[in-house]
């Protein structure tokens, strides 16, 4: 089916104005989850119980409710986006407190609910709510003196790290961080707040190091393997090793079987064994363009709080998939952070999906939509005539 650039339907609006080689690089990408899944979670399966393909057809399960749910969301005006962003905002932050009072603790954290037989992790949908809230409040700060915007945004930051640290989840509480910075300085323009305000971050992690064990164990072992255990770092190394350039073949890897996390957190070094250092920097490189592609719009975009709002969603989007491929690669300490798209993870999967469903929606060509106005006109003054 030909959809008509003089047809005036919503669904016309959307495919001339939404940017198709980011939709379609995320789809591209997505399809790469699904394939990566089949390598890497048969092993994880068969070690705890399950059908061997348990994981795989549940990563299905999360693409078939995560794709729609993008898609959806790039329907909507920057306007729809704002409300539908404080609802998620709200809804995860009162989540999360739950989480922490009445959710179950794994391997030391409390960041998951229950909800029946599923658990849900609320930070995950948190972020691109707080992404966007916080855009809002940016650019409103900067255009309205009557506005107590720039402490709203602020004390915004504080409550979600305060949230994230307690649980606690350092990994992410460090990336939402980094995104508010990013954005903070794009809305602002002023590089001595942006210094003041990492200055400020610096004593955080310091202060963490110093008061969280599990933060000291873990910078302790990257800076020297040996005081440690390095075990899951070594294996993820040892990936790489074995798959060499272009890989062991699909299915042949071995230490996807010793290794903890596969499906999750070191999906990339499975990938690295069976397909290579080859499939592994092609990933690096569709992510690349798919962050590239994103942070495009920020230099040319006009309105304030889109630019703000795109900047940080692309940017956490980049982030999480650097700090990833960081820790399987040895480059960053380790960290529970999964492969955007990638990774096996519900959560994950379902909130990466609201990012950018929101990024495809702010992105929307405004020209294009004005075009198939001024067609529409034309061609009514034609038929007039």
């Amino acid at each position: 089916m030909r959809i008509s650039r003089s047809d005036e339907s919503l669904l016309s609006r959307w495919w001339y104005s939404v940017d198709r080689l980011l939709l379609t690089a995320l789809l591209i990408l997505i399809g790469a989850g699904l394939v990566f899944s089949l390598a890497a979670s048969p092993a994880v399966a068969d070690k705890k119980g399950y059908d061997l393909f348990y994981f795989a057809e549940r990563h299905a399960v999360f693409t078939l409710a995560g794709v729609p749910l993008m898609i959806i969301l790039s329907f909507l005006s920057p306007e729809q986006i704002r409300r539908v962003a404080l609802g998620v905002l709200v809804a995860s932050l009162v989540l999360v407190v739950v989480a922490l009072f009445f959710g179950p603790e794994i391997n030391g954290a409390h960041r998951w609910v229950r909800l029946g037989k599923q658990s849900l992790q609320p930070s995950e949908f948190m972020k691109p709510g707080f992404i966007i809230i916080s855009a809002w409040l940016l650019d409103e700060g900067r255009k309205r003196s009557d506005m107590p915007a720039f402490p709203m945004a602020l004390a915004l930051l504080s409550l979600t790290l305060f949230l994230l640290i307690i649980q606690p989840d350092l990994g992410q509480s460090i990336l939402v961080a980094l995104v508010w910075l990013g954005m903070f300085f794009i809305a602002v323009y002023s590089i001595s707040w942006v210094i003041g305000l990492l200055a400020l971050a610096g004593i955080g992690v310091a202060c963490a190091y110093i008061f969280l064990p599990h933060v000291h164990d873990r910078i302790n072992v990257f800076l020297d393997p040996t005081r440690g255990d390095s075990y899951q770092i070594d294996r993820a190394l040892q990936s790489f090793r074995e798959g060499g350039f272009f890989g062991r073949g699909p299915g042949e890897g071995t230490i996807k079987s010793i290794l903890p996390d596969s499906h999750t957190d070191f999906i990339f070094s499975v990938i690295a064994e069976e397909y290579g250092i080859a499939a592994c920097l092609v990933l690096v490189l569709l992510f690349a363009f798919i962050s590239l592609r994103a942070l495009a719009y920020v230099r040319r975009e006009p309105d304030g709080f889109r630019r703000v709002a795109i900047l940080g969603l692309a940017l956490s989007f980049a982030l999480q998939a650097l700090i990833n491929m960081g820790v399987n690669s040895g480059l960053v300490p380790t960290k529970g952070m999964p492969l955007p798209f990638i990774s096996y993870g519900g959560s994950s999967f379902l909130g990466l999906s609201v990012t950018m469903g929101f990024l495809l929606a702010l992105a929307r060509r405004r020209v294009a939509v004005d075009r198939l106005k001024n067609t529409k006109i034309l061609t009514s003054a034609d038929a007039a005539h």
